[in-house]
């Protein structure tokens, strides 16, 4: 269990880094569009591209701090919809899980 919650936490701070580095990103792309549109267009596909890694990063750091929490309240090896518990090699291959593979699975 010591192993996953540093797992987590490095994990955590991997996804915190890379959540201000989108947002430092958009803050800094303030200016005007360039005037070709052809560069308009590259400009707006990749403002849309940081805006889904952004999003992507913020809901899997949101699934990290629920795990760390459950970890934390010594529930971290608990399915939270049946009780049951989560298989190890679940918890290796996605360490922020929260439920066993049978409630994942039906969800």
């Amino acid at each position: 269990m010591a192993d996953r919650k540093q797992e987590l936490e490095g994990l955590r701070e991997e996804l915190i880094e890379r959540f201000d580095r989108y947002q430092a990103h958009k803050e800094q792309k303030g200016g005007p569009l360039d005037k070709d549109t052809e560069d308009q267009s590259t400009e707006l596909a990749n403002d849309e591209v940081i805006e889904a890694l952004q999003q992507e990063a913020e809901d899997e750091l949101r699934q990290v701090l629920h795990a760390l929490k459950r970890i934390e309240a010594g529930e971290g090896d608990a399915c939270e919809r049946c009780g049951g518990p989560i298989g190890d090699g679940r918890l290796q291959a996605l360490p922020y899980t929260t439920r066993c593979l049978d409630c994942a699975e039906r969800q």
